[in-house]
């Protein structure tokens, strides 16, 4: 079954801004609240839905983690004691004009522990934890790495440093070769640590390969421009061509190459990670057209010119 959309909730958009959300669930929160609705169970189970997506949303890291894994992905990591912990919801409806207790306080404390004594609350007016509560796996955790391209060329590790539970933590990251931008890395068990004696959550090493100066990627292929002069476009000539490993590699341009030729230098790309090979290289020829001329040249193009060219 899909997971939920939170954005689809409160009917905005995915890049909605902190007062775009706030506006929206002020709107949908008034036309649900049971004060409004007595008796009316769909409209309690919109009201429920729509604090849940709101108390997502409205926080920056539950919404990060929302928007990196996907609903599924989130609901697979986050509990209902998860979504709602340190939300005070209470005075969200006081700041609303809702007041927090009576049926809205009634209907969260029984959806949100089940009926159950001894829940958190999310008005934060709840009792305290109840003896023989289940543990509950700890968090996971990301951590954005930036690699350059001749880094992201090759197999390589890294130590990251972070924070978990407060507490500083290193780890060792073994970096595939051919890594490109938006891969995550799992490093299991390295997330913040369960409650109750449960396990820890996973570490997630997202990579970010940042743009070079020279070579510009597209899968796992790489472009490199180069400029030759008029007359060298014409004759031909023969240029260097750097590498992504270090390389420099002698390519033949033909005679009467044209602006924006691309010639293809087989197996000089970058590696398929996962995979076996690698891409392919390409360098762009552009032509040179000088913007002055001398007395020389000028009496050269004007017998170009005559011969037809």
């Amino acid at each position: 079954m899909p997971g939920k959309d939170y954005y689809k909730t409160l009917g905005v958009s995915r890049n909605a801004s902190a007062e775009e959300l706030k506006k929206a669930y002020r709107k949908m929160a008034m036309k649900y609240h049971p004060d409004r609705n007595t008796g009316d169970k769909a409209a309690e189970s919109r009201f429920k839905e729509v604090n849940e997506a709101y108390a997502v949303l409205s926080n920056a890291e539950k919404r990060k983690q929302y928007d990196m894994f996907g609903a599924e992905g989130f609901e697979k990591r986050f509990s209902q004691e998860d979504i709602f912990r340190d939300f005070d919801l209470g005075s969200i409806f006081r700041e609303f004009g809702f007041g927090g207790g009576g049926r809205s306080q009634n209907i969260f404390n029984q959806f949100f522990t089940g009926g159950q004594q001894g829940r958190s609350s999310p008005f934060g007016t709840g009792h305290g934890p109840m003896h023989g509560h289940r543990s509950e796996r700890g968090r996971d955790l990301i951590y954005e790495l930036n690699l350059n391209l001749e880094e992201a060329a090759v197999p390589t590790s890294k130590v990251v440093s972070y924070q978990s539970n407060g507490h500083p933590e290193t780890v060792s990251v073994k970096i595939p070769a051919g890594i490109s931008s938006g891969k995550k890395l799992r490093i299991q068990g390295k997330g913040q640590a369960g409650s109750r004696g449960g396990p820890h959550g996973d570490l997630y090493v997202q990579v970010k390969v940042l743009d070079h100066p020279v070579f510009r990627r597209e899968g796992d292929d790489l472009y490199i421009d180069k400029e030759i002069r008029f007359s060298e476009a014409l004759s031909g000539t023969e240029i260097e061509v750097p590498t992504i490993d270090g390389k420099t590699l002698r390519l033949k341009i033909p005679p009467g190459t044209q602006c924006n030729a691309k010639f293809r230098l087989r197996g000089y790309g970058m590696p398929r990670m996962g995979g076996t090979g690698r891409g392919d290289a390409y360098a762009r020829v552009f032509v040179s057209v000088p913007t002055k001329l001398t007395k020389k040249q000028k009496a050269l193009l004007k017998d170009m010119e005559e011969a037809g060219l």
